[in-house]
């Protein structure tokens, strides 16, 4: 296991949590574009993107925690 990839005390690995915590804090800044550009579609879909990614993020860290 590399230095990147350590076990932290939920089960999940640094890599995994950086990934998680990239998405959210990308999701929020998406959320934010949402409220400045209510019509604009492009931004409801990289929005629409991201969501996805993150709930298939988590959806597999929720099993590999089962």
């Amino acid at each position: 296991m590399s230095d990147s990839e350590e076990t932290t005390t939920t089960g999940t690995t640094t890599a995994e949590t950086t990934t998680t915590e990239s998405l959210q804090h990308a999701l929020v800044g998406q959320l934010m574009a949402i409220i400045g550009a209510p019509d604009d579609e492009e931004v409801a879909r990289a929005a629409d993107d991201i969501v996805q990614a993150l709930d298939l993020r988590l959806r597999e860290a929720q099993t590999a925690a089962a």
